[in-house]
């Protein structure tokens, strides 16, 4: 695929690959015995959340969500909406949160604590890139792909405008 900018790649998708591959084997044996429902946000989570799913070694019931608090920006808009609920019934069940990136922590925030109302038996939350520099919710990632500085990021799920979600590696552009 042409890129309108010149690409810097920050994580290829053999770094990607293997780190979603530890990520999996820690999710497992920290969930063993357990069966977990992971809730992948749309869509920036998709490519990351397919990938994570097939690392773990537990039952997994898998849901989706939809949130909205970009649109096409690079930067939230702090006001963050539910657009489409979850179907799965997640009282009494092990609950895992699934992004493509914590910034701002507002979108994670509001997430946690609507999913908190279904009276789960846990929720934790895991998150291909955090961006701790950003953070303004008081929320911390339990798992983590990567830690990122203060940049705008593309590829593997996460898009600029409608675009380059496809991109199997993680890149921001040189400008």
């Amino acid at each position: 695929m042409q890129l309108d900018k010149n690409p810097k790649v920050l994580f290829d998708s053999e770094k990607i690959s293997k780190r979603v591959k530890e990520l999996g084997e820690e999710i497992s044996k920290d969930y063993d015995g357990s069966h977990i429902v992971v809730i992948s946000l749309l869509r920036g989570s998709f490519v990351f959340a397919a990938d994570l799913v097939r690392c773990l070694q537990i039952p997994v019931n898998i849901d989706f969500m939809t949130t909205s608090s970009y649109g096409h920006d690079e930067v939230t808009s702090g006001i963050v909406d539910i657009i489409t609920d979850i179907r799965t019934n997640i009282k009494d069940k092990h609950v895992l949160i699934v992004d493509d990136i914590m910034d701002s922590g507002y979108t994670m925030s509001k997430v946690v604590e609507f999913v908190a109302q279904k009276e789960p038996k846990s929720i934790k939350v895991c998150v291909m890139l955090d961006k701790p520099s950003r953070r303004k919710a008081n929320i911390t990632p339990d798992y983590v792909g990567f830690t990122i500085p203060d940049v705008f990021i593309v590829g593997y799920g996460l898009n600029y405008g409608d675009y380059y979600r496809n991109i199997p590696y993680i890149f921001t552009f040189d400008d």
